[in-house]
């Protein structure tokens, strides 16, 4: 009978564990808002780039783009549409990570601790409460490949193989190394004869169309921009690493397992705490499913290794490893659910913590606007840029017609704070100013400190106003300090800013 009772008290918890999920992120949601308007640097350059809609935008894939463009055409610029869009992509990666888990995992708990485990990732906990988009796009991917491929692989059908592809296509225009997990799962499957087939099955033809169908446009894109989709991932990787090609190898290993070591240790610590005297029983147990989740990290991470040392690189970030680290929870629950462990108790075991654990670190990550003025320094949340905007538009009648911004940042938070004002960077094509757009209105331009209050102008502004066919004489740059959010009345930061008047016909 106690048994019995302890099953449906398990029963009852497991029913609500998807919306404890859906219930956090809801949470991060509100906490975002709430906490400061200001922009991270994720967050400015989608605000950016909602703008318009293009092909590729430079060195990340569209896809997570694209959805940005489509909720702020449909709701509107606001912190809560940039701030959503993200979240609902992780609350996705979550079902359909739990789902890909219940296809291959026969004890309900264990199914719902893997799709738990996606919140052990710090990718997931930390960095996307701090500030990531492509990868959140490509988190989710990973879990809708494993439901269509785990499917495809238990019981076929066109559906499964068009799931597949469907993951194929949106992974691989959310970030380019997804194309590793697609690669691994059918080298995974090859050395198992009853499964084999399903590699060779005629179907698979429907996921290759429906993939290829969905990346032609940006595969276009890239085909004619192939340096600006990867040179500043390339030189981001290699940097810091000075030296010959043996150097930069061994950095390059270190940092790889460094970051592997990084991302992997929270989910066995919370597995070790849930099953803690049946951890060499785990160990030693092993299943078809355990060898194709194995070998399908060893063949990701052996990739990357090869990429970093063809590359010379030298500095792997552990987020750059999420894609890959995101099926070491699924393994670990294929592990238990091999040796046959009694799982009664053990999801609660396992949530409590879990719960405890993200809430704290959503709170001290969201607290940072607040106690990093009483430590004396500020981040990027308390940067005023919303009183700096109001302060350089409040006594003008007619809002700017055109906003030209120092960097991409700064732009997505002016945007915010005048959204029906376009909003252009110094890089961006040179755009006729004065012929064009001050005959429909007066152009607004800012720039922001390095630590001055009044900051320099700077020289890509000058020279994009020159290409406008702006005269030296008009640029009379004026200057706004105010005060940090949240901070001391004493601290302030300084902008730069200057207005070119409407040209008269």
């Amino acid at each position: 009978m106690s048994n019995i009772a302890s099953r449906r008290t398990d029963s009852i918890f497991y029913d609500t564990m998807i919306y404890a999920v859906a219930a956090y992120f809801v949470l991060c949601v509100v906490i975002r808002v709430f906490i400061s308007s200001a922009l991270e640097i994720d967050e400015g350059e989608q605000a950016f780039v909602s703008q318009f809609l293009a092909l590729g935008y430079g060195r990340q894939p569209p896809l997570y783009n694209w959805l940005q463009y489509a909720v702020v055409e449909t709701f509107g610029i606001s912190l809560t549409a940039l701030t959503a869009l993200k979240h609902v992509q992780l609350f996705l990666c979550c079902l359909f990570y739990g789902l890909a888990a219940r296809i291959v995992i026969k004890d309900r708990s264990l199914a719902t601790m893997a799709m738990l485990g996606v919140l052990t990732l710090p990718p997931v906990f930390l960095l996307a409460q701090r500030d990531l988009s492509h990868t959140v796009s490509a988190l989710f991917a990973v879990s809708l490949f494993l439901y269509g491929f785990f499917r495809t692989l238990r019981s076929p059908s066109v559906f499964s193989y068009l799931v597949t592809g469907i993951a194929v296509g949106i992974g691989l225009i959310s970030k380019y190394n997804f194309a590793l997990v697609p690669v691994a799962a059918i080298l995974a499957v090859l050395p198992e004869r009853d499964l084999r087939q399903r590699i060779f099955d005629w179907r698979i033809i429907v996921s290759l169309a429906v993939a290829g169908a969905i990346v032609l446009p940006h595969a276009y894109w890239i085909f004619n921009n192939l340096t600006l989709a990867s040179a500043g991932t390339i030189k981001e990787m290699k940097e810091g690493m000075p030296g010959g090609r043996l150097a930069q190898a061994l950095q390059g290993t270190f940092s790889l397992f460094s970051a592997f070591v990084g991302g992997s240790v929270l989910p066995l610590v919370f597995f070790a705490v849930a099953f803690p005297f049946d951890i060499k029983r785990i160990c030693r147990t092993e299943s078809q499913w355990t060898r194709i989740a194995g070998r399908m990290i060893v063949v990701c991470l052996f990739a990357v290794l090869l990429i970093v040392l063809g590359l010379g690189a030298s500095n792997i970030r552990e987020k750059w490893l999420a894609l890959f680290l995101v099926l070491w929870p699924i393994y670990l629950c294929l592990k238990i659910d091999a040796a046959g462990i009694e799982t009664t108790g053990r999801l609660k075991r396992f949530a409590i913590p879990l719960f405890i654990m993200i809430i704290a670190v959503l709170v001290g990550v969201s607290a940072r606007v607040v106690t990093s003025p009483m430590l004396g320094s500020y981040n990027k949340l308390n940067i005023p840029y919303d009183a700096f905007i109001s302060e350089v538009t409040q006594n003008r009648s007619i809002q700017p017609a055109l906003l030209i911004a120092e960097d991409t940042n700064l732009a997505g938070n002016a945007r915010l704070q005048l959204p029906n004002t376009p909003v252009i960077l110094p890089s961006d094509p040179p755009t006729p100013l004065a012929a064009g757009w001050r005959a429909a209105g007066p152009v607004l331009v800012i720039w922001r400190s390095n630590g001055e209050l009044e900051p320099a102008f700077p020289e890509s502004l000058a020279r994009k106003l020159r290409e406008g066919g702006v005269a030296g004489e008009d640029i009379k740059p004026l200057y706004a300090a105010p005060a940090y959010y949240l901070g001391k009345e004493a601290d302030r930061y300084g902008f730069g800013y200057l207005w070119l008047p409407q040209e008269k016909n």
